[in-house]
């Protein structure tokens, strides 16, 4: 619920050593953001570098309309906890998360906020970096790298198409805010927070936006090893933060399809075969509970009764695709039933 002091747009801005950016940042905010009903809540994670003394000079500022809260954290909690204390004092009816380090655009984040209050079908915008035309400077390869195929694997776990899972420029209903629970404190709350929304339900659109990319020497906090990490939160909210029933189908379906590769190949190749055919499983199991997993495996026992060889091969393909379909159609079919839990 919000407050009777509430706002339209509370820009929460995590700010961890980012001395030589304040001052631009905080002109940029004053340009595309200055106005009464615009809450900025600065979360100073710790910072030891002057930030916090220059944050306390640009609040002195009376030159700005919008309320203007900062929050100190005694020692550095992380990016996640800092966003997770921000959004605890807000009052906004959209909550605008924001980088300090001017790698994205105000500018970007002013046509995010007029995009999503316009448009009342819009719950959730996540800034692109690949996206659109605008303004680009990347050199930093292995961590786009990493970006990439982290956000190929989420849609690939989660059913969608995002291109940019990692971009820190997001805007969020509030009462998408008031149904997720973030609890990841470093930089895998943008993980944290891309698996809540597609989990309850909502749809996340995407926004192109400019990049300026910075290096170490500026300041750059995230690392390669953050990247790596951000594999293992894809593991843990995917296959582990999961109802029971889910849990239970995806043990399933691994241990089934395993079984179903161990009949293809020799040596090595059927060990290959089991480990890619388990995984397979394993995704199986997450989009499709106990009765729909069994409609699959069924067409797939019926395909290995056709043909020899190769032949045998494509029959299981063949009926592997036609089980899909049926058990997606049985999916949609019970979806608002109490049989859901098992289709």
């Amino acid at each position: 619920m919000l407050q009777e002091n509430s706002k339209t747009l509370s820009i929460i801005i995590p700010v961890f050593n980012e001395v030589n950016f304040l001052n631009e940042l905080f002109e940029q905010i004053k340009k595309y953001f200055n106005n009464k009903y615009t809450e900025i809540i600065i979360v100073d994670d710790g910072s030891t570098d002057g930030s916090s003394s220059l944050l306390e000079e640009l609040k002195k500022n009376n030159n700005y309309k919008f309320s203007f809260k900062i929050i100190r954290l005694d020692i550095n909690s992380g990016k996640g906890r800092a966003i997770q204390i921000g959004i605890k004092n807000s009052n906004g009816q959209y909550i605008l998360l924001q980088d300090a380090d001017l790698e994205l655009d105000c500018k970007d984040a002013k046509e995010m906020f007029e995009m999503i209050s316009t448009n009342k079908d819009i719950k959730c915008i996540f800034g692109s970096r690949y996206l659109s035309g605008k303004l680009k400077k990347n050199n930093y390869f292995f961590n786009n790298l990493v970006g990439k195929i982290n956000s190929l694997i989420f849609n690939m776990f989660f059913s969608q198409s995002l291109s940019d899972v990692h971009c820190g420029l997001k805007i969020l209903h509030r009462s998408v805010i008031e149904k997720i629970k973030l609890r990841v404190n470093d930089f895998g709350i943008e993980i944290d927070i891309a698996s809540q929304i597609v989990r309850n339900n909502f749809f996340i659109y995407e926004f192109g936006v400019s990049y300026f990319f910075r290096s170490k020497a500026q300041g750059k906090k995230i690392s390669w090893i953050d990247g790596l990490k951000s594999f293992y939160y894809l593991i843990k909210v995917r296959f582990f933060d999961n109802s029971a029933s889910t849990n239970l189908s995806i043990i399933y379906s691994s241990i089934y399809m395993a079984f179903v590769g161990s009949h293809f190949g020799m040596g090595l190749g059927n060990t290959l075969f089991i480990i890619i055919f388990f995984i397979l499983g394993s995704i199986l199991g997450i989009h499709f509970k106990i009765l729909s997993s069994t409609i699959i495996f069924f067409f797939i026992f019926v395909g290995s009764l056709f043909g020899k060889g190769n032949g045998t091969t494509l029959a299981v393909i063949i009926f592997f695709v036609i089980g899909l379909f049926i058990a997606r159609k049985s999916k949609r079919l019970f979806l608002n039933s109490k049989a859901s839990n098992y289709f």
